[in-house]
């Protein structure tokens, strides 16, 4: 079969079966009174999903999750890092994410019904409001996933990281814990409407202690143990570096 037929009749399968399992997600949200019920359905079909459209989950390091509460943060390089994250972590966690995913109709409702926490990047009154409610729900002992570079784009390489998930784990008092996503990228780069099949590994790393620390440093620590098992450029430090004229 030539690429890209295969690419077409597999595109049109894997995109179908998303559309149906997140239906049904959506529809268990709606009729499951307990939240924890609800993420543990929408963790249990993100992992069929994957498993459907030949995309090979694995998951190593979950022993270095604390106990209690914690913060947790990871590198976003593909649209299926929070499908990925939603089936590689206990049913505890609530993921801070942009709000305009609240407008998507059936997946904005699938967010709010598994206590997603949602925050608005385009004006300074709608970013420290979210920071506000980000930061009280870490200090009541709830577990927090942040993507903290906020985007991705066909440009390979960890870019500069908001220090909202940093602070939230500072001044919470609580532990962050650096995550890498490797192979989602491969699967769904940039600019891809559908994924193709492959392996898609995520590392939790041991977890770095919040109390005592300030933001930036969180932010600094985190960032070198996820480059050293990324092996990807650090983007934040080639856009600080001058550039020399001719």
């Amino acid at each position: 079969m030539p690429g890209w037929l295969f690419r077409l009749v597999f595109g049109t399968y894997s995109l179908s079966l998303l559309l149906i399992v997140t239906s049904v997600a959506a529809l268990l949200a709606l009729l499951l009174p307990s939240l924890r019920w609800r993420r543990s359905s929408t963790r249990w079909l993100a992992r069929l999903w994957l498993a459907l459209a030949c995309l090979r989950l694995r998951v190593d390091g979950l022993e270095h999750l604390p106990v209690g509460s914690c913060v947790l943060v990871a590198n976003h390089s593909s649209y299926l890092d929070g499908v990925v994250m939603t089936a590689a972590l206990p049913p505890r966690f609530s993921f801070v994410i942009k709000r305009e995913a609240t407008d998507m109709p059936v997946m904005g409702f699938l967010l709010r019904r598994i206590g997603s926490e949602f925050v608005d990047r385009h004006s300074a009154g709608g970013r420290q409001r979210g920071a506000r409610r980000v930061m009280q729900r870490a200090g009541q002992g709830h577990s927090l996933v942040f993507f903290p570079e906020g985007t991705f784009d066909s440009v390979i390489g960890l870019k500069r990281f908001h220090l909202g998930a940093f602070v939230a784990a500072a001044r919470g008092g609580v532990p962050l814990v650096p995550a890498v996503i490797l192979g989602a990228r491969r699967s769904m780069p940039n600019g891809a409407i559908v994924p193709m099949p492959g392996t898609i590994r995520v590392e939790i790393l041991p977890s770095i202690e919040g109390v005592g620390r300030e933001p930036d440093e969180l932010r600094d620590a985190a960032r070198d143990a996820m480059l050293e098992r990324l092996g990807e450029p650090d983007l934040a430090v080639l856009a600080r570096a001058p550039t020399r004229g001719r």
